[in-house]
């Protein structure tokens, strides 16, 4: 196992609630505040600080506006937290393969 694949895997979107995040948008492209504490189960102060962290790093745009007299928050991925997913996604695929290569034994394989 190359050790060094651990230390290229994205700090900013490896922390669990983070990645949740990072997910949900690739996968769909706008979701509002209140659509992403729910899907989560976070608090409000949870998510802002993780939204917060994700903004920082560029990886999140911010949408605000009026809907039906109230304030409406929308996310995004923007291009570059898009590009910074899709690297994370083929380290974590690296690190996959290489512990099924690896001569790791499973319980299925053990004596």
């Amino acid at each position: 196992m190359d050790p060094d694949l651990f230390q290229q895997l994205n700090r900013v979107i490896h922390e669990k609630g983070r990645l949740a995040i990072v997910s949900m948008l690739a996968a769909t492209p706008n979701l509002s505040f209140s659509e992403m504490k729910e899907m989560l189960r976070m608090t409000d102060g949870n998510l802002t600080a993780h939204i917060r962290t994700l903004k920082a790093a560029e990886y999140v745009a911010v949408t605000k506006a009026i809907s039906k007299r109230r304030s409406l928050t929308t996310y995004s991925l923007t291009q570059e937290g898009n590009l910074a997913f899709r690297e994370y996604l083929k380290h974590m695929e690296a690190i996959v393969e290489q512990s099924r290569s690896s001569h790791i034994p499973t319980p299925s394989n053990q004596a």
